[in-house]
């Protein structure tokens, strides 16, 4: 088992975001909200902020460091790194409603995603949007947006495994309401 002496990741602090560390409690304040994560699960691993020539970081960072804890501080950086374009910029996915015979009607109400008449079924199926995401159906598109990147993920795959077709051939059912576009919002 080889040990790294140190290892460290930088993450860059944009103008007009706020980043604040309290232990292993990151929180990210920019123009379109707030985050707050805890890392405290993340034992041997250091978060702390730094100004280097004018520009503020992020430095993740761990000592005597085998492979796993080496991931570790890639991982935090990764999600410090997300908390930031999704307080500046934000997350947008769009998925596809897709039907040979019955047309599937989709509405939003409140924190559930209605999805009626799929492949002519009874009873309507549903999907859970977590966190404060947004989500709006726009024709034959339904557009998840939000800050959170694991929020809005969660939300596009609710609405994506409502739709999955059991116990029939899926070259011939292909009907269902599928990710076709993920990133980030356009100003």
């Amino acid at each position: 088992m080889v040990k790294v002496v140190h290892v460290a990741e930088e993450v860059e602090v944009p103008d007009g975001v706020d980043v604040r560390i309290d232990g292993m409690r990151v929180t990210v304040k920019g123009p379109k909200g707030e985050l707050t994560r805890d890392f405290s699960h993340a034992r041997g691993v250091i978060i702390r902020l730094a100004e280097e020539e004018g520009k503020r970081k992020v430095i993740v960072e761990a000592f005597f460091a085998n492979r796993r804890k080496k991931a570790l501080v890639g991982t935090i950086a990764a999600h410090i790194e997300n908390m930031i374009v999704g307080v500046t910029k934000g997350f947008r996915y769009k998925l596809k409603i897709v039907y040979s015979h019955f047309p599937i009607s989709v509405k939003v109400e409140g924190d559930k995603v209605i999805i009626e008449n799929f492949l002519g079924e009874k009873a309507p199926r549903v999907a859970k949007i977590v966190g404060d995401t947004r989500v709006r159906v726009e024709g034959n598109d339904v557009i998840v947006e939000g800050i959170d990147i694991e929020a809005v993920g969660q939300t596009a795959a609710n609405i994506e495994l409502a739709t999955k077709v059991k116990d029939k051939d899926r070259r011939v059912f292909v009907d269902g309401i599928y990710i076709y576009e993920r990133g980030v919002m356009e100003e």
